[in-house]
């Protein structure tokens, strides 16, 4: 073994992100990858737009969806977050495992539409609140459990692409 990312780049372990900066790619990132299994036992993933607040990830989506049937099905979810999009250097990514629940309840509804409008769309927070309150729209609510994986290229010798 040599120097990482002027060698090889087959250990990486060193290569996570700090509290800081996972917390930091959370907070910019309006975007993750929601994975779940299906009934087959099969793994899927879907892109959802996330709200975070105080530790917990929220996404809304129709009841009818196949990620909201297996969540109620089986609450063990992932997100995976990425930089991609923001203006974070280098290459960041997170895995979170957590647990989600589905909430049809009007109080759930009434909390999480204006602040998920007024961060999604806050040139037109209450057009947007309007379209999203619909008869079939639930909240996914998922509460982190660990963060079993992270990455960050910028702990690599030359970014992690041998430059």
């Amino acid at each position: 073994m040599g120097v990482l990312g002027v060698d090889d780049l087959e250990d990486i372990r060193n290569c996570q992100l700090e509290l800081d900066d996972l917390q930091e790619l959370i907070d910019k990132q309006a975007q993750c990858v929601m994975t779940f299994t299906t009934p087959s036992g099969w793994p899927m993933g879907v892109v959802l737009t996330y709200l975070y607040d105080d530790g917990v990830f929220y996404v809304t989506a129709v009841k009818q969806r196949k990620h909201v049937q297996a969540a109620a099905r089986d609450p063990r979810v992932s997100i995976v977050i990425m930089n991609n999009g923001t203006d974070i250097p280098g290459r960041q990514m997170c895995t979170v495992k957590g647990h989600a629940t589905v909430h049809e309840d009007r109080e759930m509804l009434d909390w999480f539409f204006p602040r998920f409008a007024q961060k999604h769309q806050p040139a037109n927070p209450d057009g947007f609140t309007r379209l999203l309150d619909s008869e079939n729209r639930v909240v996914i609510k998922i509460v982190p459990d660990s963060v079993p994986v992270s990455h960050d290229s910028r702990k690599i010798s030359g970014n992690g692409r041998g430059n």
